[in-house]
């Protein structure tokens, strides 16, 4: 049997980090099994689908490198991959579900459902709809019901989860077409599922409740149910679900702070799933050879940012010199709003490497070199007021105004040796002596080494700027 799974957002916002991760173990499991990997667009809810979230999520794909073999604009044996295409399909399954006795007409109202539920729960039972309003004819308008049978028992083995068991009287006679003629998630994906020869069905737990209830309406078209596997969802540092008050929830966010897409899958990767003892950081080669569907833990895994950024900045050090100035370049040029000069781009691959050593997002490469192409630099303001209203800081810079201003080779060796022998003369730690001189002619207590800086800054500009910060630091 091959292996056929299918990733089936929708498109009715951005792709969240949680769904990113379901792709991803999707996209996994299909490659290490020599499978299919489907993409199809769950976009029946119209009025809330739109074509930014489709492209959206296509681009995150794309980003992530998960390609697919089937589905939306690669199209496949399988006809339309948009489930907004099929509908006149997923009508003629409900009508054969009505003919077959497996699903009714239902008149029942909003104010008899909500009283059905009283009564329910003053006698202490479970509230579920059996069909008390269902037509045996055919009734305009009216929406069908599927009918579950009772008493019954619908267990399957989950791949992540184990033996899973559901009691029929706890599961409601459901919706399966709308009185406007729409289906509802439930018939549409399973029809789907069974059309497109899905082997396993891998998502998150928050759908497991649904899953008697796909399980019937396979049984109902004459076909086996597929392997399930539920993924525990991703949590925030606090224990509660991943949502927006624990930071971005987007994966495109997470693209345009200058994470790498190595990274991120990596990251996704391990969230519930462990590539082999002590071992995090793994090339997506790797990923395929060692993944495994039944080895994905069944304990929500903790999102944390720290780790995630700590984990791209491995990635950024890994990158080859010149890839990494091919990639981080034009982000400089980027942020200025213009070209770099060949003197500049010179200056910019001189310090690169010390960047690139330090960096944990390719965003703070422009952040940290803005101040080798810039005339007049801005001061943070945190970094003036933890560094520069020191005692030590106006004596630092104007040392640094002396000693270099004398110097003759303007190259690293010879500035380090200059600041440091005023280091010693005015009696000063590196640390408290060395960071206003930073601040003075980068703007900021963050960038490249010191030294490094001023020779790729050139002689004069320092010395501007030096002269500069020792003013304001006396006026």
């Amino acid at each position: 049997m091959t292996v056929r799974v299918r990733f089936a957002p929708s498109p009715t916002g951005h792709l969240h980090i949680g769904s990113a991760r379901t792709a991803l173990y999707n996209w996994l499991f299909a490659r290490h099994d020599g499978g299919v990997f489907i993409l199809r667009s769950d976009d029946t809810d119209t009025e809330r689908s739109a074509a930014e979230f489709h492209e959206d999520i296509l681009d995150g794909l794309r980003w992530l490198g998960l390609d697919w073999d089937e589905g939306l604009e690669i199209g496949g044996p399988h006809g339309s991959y948009r489930q907004s295409d099929r509908l006149e399909r997923y009508r003629e399954v409900a009508h054969g579900l009505v003919a077959s006795g497996h699903a009714y007409y239902d008149l029942a109202t909003t104010p008899q459902l909500e009283e059905l539920r009283k009564a329910a729960q003053a006698e202490n039972r479970s509230p579920v709809y059996r069909g008390e309003f269902r037509s045996d004819r055919p009734v305009p308008n009216a929406p069908i019901r599927f009918a579950i049978d009772r008493p019954g028992v619908t267990g399957f083995d989950d791949v992540v989860r184990g033996a899973i068991r559901f009691d029929h009287d706890d599961v409601d006679d459901f919706v399966i077409l709308r009185s406007d003629g729409t289906p509802t998630y439930h018939l549409a994906s399973t029809v789907d599922d069974v059309d497109y020869r899905i082997t396993h069905v891998v998502r998150g737990e928050d759908i497991l409740p649904s899953t008697p209830k796909h399980i019937a309406i396979t049984a109902a078209m004459g076909s086996e149910p597929a392997t399930y596997a539920h993924l525990a969802l991703i949590h925030g540092p606090d224990g509660t679900k991943l949502s927006k008050r624990h930071g971005h929830t987007a994966l495109r966010a997470y693209r345009e702070a200058g994470y790498l897409p190595e990274a991120m899958c990596n990251y996704l990767a391990i969230l519930g799933w462990s590539p082999g003892p002590d071992e995090e950081i793994v090339p997506r080669e790797t990923m395929v050879e060692r993944f495994d569907l039944g080895e994905v833990s069944r304990n929500p895994a903790v999102f944390d940012p720290a780790k995630l950024e700590w984990m791209n900045g491995m990635y950024i050090r890994a990158i080859p010199g010149g890839k990494f100035v091919e990639m981080s370049l034009p982000l400089v040029e980027q942020d200025l709003g213009r070209f770099l000069d060949p003197a500049e781009k010179g200056a910019f691959e001189s310090v690169a490497p010390l960047v690139q050593e330090r960096a944990k997002r390719l965003v703070e490469v422009p952040e940290q070199t803005r101040f080798l192409f810039v005339d007049e630099i801005e001061y943070d303001p945190a970094s003036w007021d933890k560094v520069m209203t020191r005692p030590e800081a106006a004596v630092a810079v104007a040392g640094a105004v002396v000693r270099l201003g004398g110097l003759g080779d303007w190259s690293t060796a010879a500035i380090e040796e200059a600041l440091r022998a005023m280091l010693d003369e005015h009696g000063l730690a590196a640390g408290k002596g060395l960071q206003p001189i930073r601040v003075a002619v980068t703007g900021s207590s963050v960038s490249p080494p010191l030294f490094e800086s001023l020779e790729a800054l050139g002689r004069e500009r320092s010395l501007t700027r030096l002269r500069e910060a020792a003013s304001r630091l006396i006026g």
